[in-house]
């Protein structure tokens, strides 16, 4: 299928560059002395096992229905968000966690080392690579309608801001001596905070999916906007939506002439549908219940 091999492409790549930043970055932060950079390189790590996460997801969500799944299996892909917010919220806890102990240490009188150049470097390597690749992933998701794919392209942005914040931190400290040195678990914490706010966002949709959230108001009035333009529909209610992965379910009651014949009537369900698979694409899952207007 051409959208699996988009999606396999565009994460396979994203995960060669986190492999070879992920082995940069910890030789970087051990030979720079920069907490923030191995926690940045944790979060590198995050991103590879999440790259994992979709490849395996999102195989298994372009199954077709069978027996045990009679809506198919795009909820797999949705199961994938909620394992990345997940991964996310942990690396930004265990970020800031480690971070809020060396500022406390250096409160208390302790001294940190200040990080090197090659950790700086690291950092802005990491921000130009990790902003590319989160533009090519973003673009892909939102090509083949992945709500994984989007996510894994947010969780390499994620990347990229933590490195920004490890840059102006270990930047400081080396431009402005070891006095400041304290900069670096600073930046650190204030990545970890946006990491954190991603993930709660990540985590909240694909929640909201599992436990088939409704899909937003707009879509349900744009939904009965097109349903009302074929002839003889005089109204519309019972109308539910959730989605299924990547793609959408609706279930709907329609009201028709009692005097309509079944072909007719048919027919009319028919022209329905096709506007509806035009607009939310082939695969929307349609179930219309009809009835006649009460005279």
């Amino acid at each position: 299928m051409e959208r699996e091999k988009k999606i396999y492409k565009v994460t396979l790549m994203g995960s060669i560059v986190n492999v070879m930043l992920l082995a940069f970055k910890f030789i970087a932060g051990i030979l720079g002395h920069s907490s923030a950079m191995i926690a940045d390189a944790v979060h590198s790590l995050s991103d590879f096992l999440t790259d994992i996460v979709v490849l395996v997801f999102v195989k298994i969500s372009s199954k077709p229905q069978d027996e045990d799944h009679d809506y198919g299996h795009g909820k797999y892909e949705t199961l994938a968000t909620a394992v990345i917010g997940i991964a996310l919220l942990c690396v930004g806890v265990m970020i800031g966690k480690d971070a809020i102990h060396k500022i406390i240490l250096v409160a208390g009188g302790g001294e940190l080392p200040s990080p090197g150049w090659i950790a700086l470097a690291a950092a802005l390597l990491s921000i130009v690579s990790k902003e590319v690749v989160f533009r090519i992933t973003r673009k892909v998701g939102r090509e083949v309608a992945s709500a994984a794919v989007e996510a894994n392209a947010w969780h390499h942005r994620s990347d990229a801001l933590s490195s920004i914040g490890t840059a102006i931190g270990i930047g400081g400290a080396i431009l402005l001596g070891s006095k400041w040195a304290i900069l670096d678990p600073v930046a650190a914490v204030i990545v970890s905070i946006f990491i954190v706010i991603t993930s709660f966002k990540l985590i909240g949709e694909s929640m909201g999916e599992l436990l088939e959230k409704s899909l937003p108001a707009e879509t349900e009035d744009k939904i009965r906007r097109i349903t009302l333009q074929e002839a003889e529909v005089s109204d519309i209610h019972n109308l539910r939506t959730r989605k299924l992965g990547n793609r959408i379910a609706i279930e709907m009651h329609l009201r028709l002439p009692g005097e309509s014949s079944l072909e007719e009537a048919h027919a009319h369900c028919s022209n329905v549908e096709h506007r509806l698979r035009k607009e939310f694409g082939p695969e929307t899952h349609i179930m219309i219940h009809l009835e006649p207007v009460k005279k």
